[in-house]
């Protein structure tokens, strides 16, 4: 495989988690903005990222297929779950 393939379906796989670590952090900082949070935005997208890339990676390993419904379910479940602990959600 070429490598300009190569990086299209890498960009392609990583899409889901880059535009959901994204929505979720910065979403966060403008619907909180008087919430202290526990990282700045750049830290909470970059934390979402590797969590995201980690599910994606898993569901492909767990189900040997790409773009699963329950993978991208426990995608959103995971990072919202993260960005809720890194908001202090608990905390009213």
């Amino acid at each position: 495989m070429p490598v300009l393939d190569f990086l299209n379906h890498l960009l392609n796989f990583v899409a889901p988690a880059v535009f959901l670590s994204l929505v979720l952090a910065l979403g966060a900082c403008v619907l909180w903005r008087k919430r202290a949070h526990l990282l700045p935005w750049y830290l909470m997208v970059a934390v979402n990222l590797l969590l995201g890339v980690l599910v994606l990676a898993l569901g492909v390993v767990l189900t040997g297929h790409d773009g699963r419904m329950g993978t991208y379910a426990v995608l959103v479940l995971a990072m919202g779950s993260c960005q809720w602990l890194m908001s202090q959600g608990w905390r009213g």
